[in-house]
């Protein structure tokens, strides 16, 4: 089975029930059996998730931060510090930025910049993609692909699979070909097409999950859903249970 763990929630999931009531949030993620959460905006929260993770028990192993749109990383990095989160994880460069192999050439090189910096702090330095990367394909490459192939190997990515599978690409292929340098995969299912609101609880849609999960043994399952249509704890609920049920590490 999905050790219980190795799955985290990210929290953007949730994040209308965060700024209704953050600490009975962070409480029913705990309860539902989550260990782990993956926060967005840590700067902002960092007060509450000191107060918050250790109260229900949880850990943040990694957190997404707008790393190559920031004036400083410092802030962030000695946020992430102090709460033990040890990745931190780009979340979006412009599709625009990803139709010249040198324009993705030249984001490797700010990610690698900022690992050095992180590297100071004890920071690993990640990138999580969207589809475009995926769907942005130069001499029969995949623009996510250029991108890793251009990486120092501290640099480590965070797969988003429905995202890969939206941009087109065979996602258990493409995980074997990046290999290690993937330590994270954004887990979740829909309809696989751009709707957000056609996202549900990982294993009610469309996405070949398991096959996925099987060609990344070992990394972070970070169960995440961009937007649903119905009660936003019962697909959290649901994808854990799915997971956590099933016979694979």
């Amino acid at each position: 089975m999905v050790a219980v763990d190795n799955l985290s929630l990210q929290l953007y999931t949730v994040r209308t029930k965060l700024e209704a009531d953050f600490d009975a949030t962070l409480a029913r993620i705990a309860e539902i059996g989550y260990t782990k959460v993956e926060p967005f905006g840590v700067v902002g929260m960092a007060d509450a998730l000191a107060e918050a993770l250790p109260k229900y028990g949880l850990s943040a192993p990694s957190t997404h931060a707008g790393l190559l749109r920031e004036e400083s990383l410092s802030p962030t990095f000695e946020v992430a510090r102090k709460l033990g989160i040890g990745i931190v994880i780009d979340p979006y460069v412009d599709p625009a930025r990803w139709q010249s192999a040198d324009d993705i050439k030249a984001t490797a090189e700010a990610l690698n910049k900022a690992a050095v910096e992180a590297a100071d702090h004890g920071i690993t330095v990640g990138y999580h993609n969207h589809h475009f990367e995926l769907e942005s394909v130069i001499d029969g490459v995949h623009g996510l692909e250029i991108l890793a192939d251009n990486l120092s190997d501290e640099v480590i990515l965070e797969v988003d699979t429905y995202w890969a599978a939206v941009g087109g690409a065979d996602v258990p292929a493409l995980l074997g070909r990046l290999g290690d340098r993937v330590k994270a995969l954004h887990v979740k299912d829909g309809d696989g097409t751009l709707d957000n609101k056609a996202q549900v609880g990982v294993g009610d849609g469309t996405i070949a999950v398991l096959d996925i999960l099987a060609a990344s043994p070992g990394t972070l399952r970070v169960v995440e859903l961009d937007d649903f249509s119905g009660e936003i704890f019962d697909a959290v609920e649901g994808s854990f249970r799915y997971l956590a049920g099933q016979e694979i590490a």
